[in-house]
């Protein structure tokens, strides 16, 4: 395709969907207008390309030969703790550390950690053991209890951030459950990069319980990968939206392309239905799981590039992953899974008794047949 097919390509998508259907069927904001939304993309993926540029010319990516030492972090960097609210830049930082709202991150590039309040307002910065004596100071100051319960980890897809998943946080944190927006740099690292993350966040929820994952797109991958580096015996389930299990077949025609690849990093390679050992290394989870899809529940779905039902950039057949307690398809396209009212009842009925449906009825994936299975009741999960 050329660039001048492409331009018309996308101009066709915008001018055909129309604003009212949208808002109706995916209950958006008002605000929301298909070409503004587009605008914002590539004012976004242009930004992030630019700044991509920059600090690959400056800096070694984390996990490329190892983070920074930590004598290295404290002797380069000057140190001036003063709070002030950070200026974003999600995509270069990944948590590590979680108490109540407050997180430590740490950079992909240079190494170092800052601790944020649930205001994003920056408290320390430097090492990580400055930030955590920081974070156990206000824990004192402020007199927190310590955590304890049941949690919910939120993982998000590639190219967002926690932000995406707000809407869904607030329905759950209604329900009792100590939420953790797990932030990810999910465009500079690996999956497995990604996984190691979750892993040391999960960690820190000392005196939680049990813990449960519900997740978008890539964040349900993510988890898998965590799963098989071991995971944690406090995971009681999983909960995916619109995950390509199976890998996506956007990602296997963009994969080549220089933008995309500057763009989405080393996850957007790993998404593709061919050749991606990381997904095909992927186990079965080992805790029950679940999987919402979005579909229009045809043959030929949103996107006629891709086979069957599909949310736009995933396959039905792609999130539904076999041996899945349960499964449910909305007509929702991807990016708005985690906004849609429906979509937040059946995960927040799931969490609560098992199946996604209120009579409590499931509906399995079979290993034999993943895409079709009949309904059964529904058991619930430890």
């Amino acid at each position: 395709m050329t660039l001048r097919g492409l331009f018309d390509s996308v101009a066709l998508v915008g001018k055909s969907l129309a604003v009212s259907p949208l808002q109706e069927c995916y209950q958006l904001p008002a605000w929301i207008h298909p070409m503004t939304l587009l605008r914002r993309l590539c004012f976004c993926g242009g930004y992030t390309a630019l700044l991509h540029v920059f600090l690959m010319g400056n800096f070694r990516p984390l996990h490329a030969d190892g983070p920074p030492s930590e004598v290295d972090q404290n002797d380069a960097i000057p140190q001036v703790n003063v709070p002030m609210k950070t200026l974003g830049g999600r995509q270069l930082w990944g948590d590590v550390h979680f108490f109540r709202g407050w997180t430590i991150q740490q950079n992909v590039y240079t190494g170092h950690f800052r601790l944020l309040d649930p205001r994003d307002v920056r408290y320390a910065w430097g090492s990580f053991d400055k930030c955590k004596a920081r974070l156990d100071e206000i824990r004192l100051e402020q007199n927190f209890a310590p955590m304890r319960g049941e949690a919910v980890v939120l993982l998000h897809g590639i190219f967002r951030s926690s932000k995406a998943m707000q809407k869904l946080q607030i329905r759950l944190e209604k329900d009792g459950y100590l939420v953790v927006p797990f932030d990810y740099p999910s465009t500079r690292v690996d999956i497995p990069a990604s996984a190691e993350m979750l892993g040391r966040v999960v960690k820190s929820l000392e005196g939680v319980e049990k813990i449960s994952f519900v997740t978008h797109s890539l964040g349900g991958l993510v988890v898998r990968s965590w799963l098989g580096q071991g995971g944690d015996p406090r995971a009681r389930c999983l909960i995916m939206m619109g995950t390509p299990n199976k890998g996506a077949e956007v990602a296997d025609l963009l994969r080549d392309w220089h933008l995309y690849r500057l763009i989405l990093g080393p996850s957007g390679q790993q998404l593709g239905t061919r050749d991606s050992d990381v997904i095909a290394n992927l186990a079965e989870p080992r805790i029950p799981f679940a999987v919402i899809a979005g579909g229009k529940g045809t043959d030929d779905g949103y996107n006629p590039l891709i086979p069957g039902d599909d949310d736009g950039l995933v396959a039905v057949s792609s999130a539904y992953l076999a041996g899945a307690r349960d499964s449910i398809t909305f007509p929702v396209l991807h990016s708005f899974l985690p906004f849609n009212s429906s979509v937040i009842d059946a995960t927040s009925t799931y969490l609560r008794t098992g199946a996604f449906r209120n009579d409590g009825t499931q509906i399995p994936v079979e290993k034999n047949e993943p895409s079709v299975s009949q309904p059964s009741s529904s058991s619930a999960i430890d």
